[in-house]
């Protein structure tokens, strides 16, 4: 019963839609709360790495290096049974909404960075200079100017921690894959693997595509945007002359 043209598959995925829309619904839970915690995390470290303390930056550097250099199935196990056999135990989701968040704030940290260093410094001396905070540095000058820089890698990072919220099926999770295997090997849902899995698959492609073509549309548009204030001031400029 396998098969994709088998209809009692078919019917059976249909029969139990709830199964898939609950697995979807929690990959959307976790995934959005995991990518407020990277978010958060990202911002911090992505400033204390180009904040110019040496202390800082050295606390940055040693969290990028250690979660970037370590698998993330490493770092979710070690996060679920580290609290599972205590009386503080976080529970599965929690833990994958945790683990993801770290592990991608660790690249949305790098994210950050990277579009800040890319902003000339003259920018940066040319704030000081009128008298800015570092705060309003950052706010008004820095990161406008580093968004189209950030914008298209960070939502890649978004794209593949929805992927990645699969890892919780190593915990036991309640997450759209670890749902759709339960789906295929249950005793009284098992059989209809190649159906169940395309069904997982699309609910994937539902929330990933839109996000990667808004975020296209969206660089496009900053980037037509600049180029046309670039065309102004080299019209202002003719003009003058």
């Amino acid at each position: 019963m396998s098969g994709i043209l088998s209809p009692q598959a078919w019917e059976k995925i249909w029969l139990f839609r709830q199964t898939f829309l609950l697995g979807f619904t929690n990959t959307v839970k976790v995934a959005f709360l995991g990518l407020v915690l990277a978010f958060v995390l990202g911002i911090i470290f992505g400033l204390m790495a180009t904040s110019g303390n040496k202390i800082l930056k050295v606390i940055a550097r040693i969290y990028v290096e250690v979660i970037q250099n370590t698998p993330l199935l490493l770092q979710l196990c070690f996060l679920y049974y580290a609290f599972a056999f205590s009386s503080h135990s976080l529970g599965i989701l929690p833990s994958g909404m945790i683990a993801l968040g770290i592990y991608h704030g660790a690249y949305i940290a790098e994210v950050i960075r990277a579009g800040i260093e890319a902003v000339p410094k003259g920018q940066f001396e040319a704030a000081k200079s009128q008298g800015f905070s570092y705060v309003q540095r950052m706010y008004y000058i820095i990161l406008p100017q580093s968004i189209k820089i950030i914008l298209p890698p960070f939502v890649n990072q978004v794209v593949n921690m929805i992927k990645n919220t699969s890892c919780l099926y190593l915990i036991g999770g309640a997450d759209l894959i670890s749902l759709t295997y339960s789906f295929v090997t249950g005793e009284n849902t098992g059989g209809a693997y190649a159906p169940a899995y395309i069904v997982s698959g699309v609910l994937f492609f539902i929330i990933c595509f839109p996000l990667s073509t808004l975020a296209s549309a969206w660089e496009n548009s900053l980037k037509k945007r600049e180029r046309k204030v670039v065309v102004r001031k080299k019209t202002a400029l003719e003009g003058r002359v």
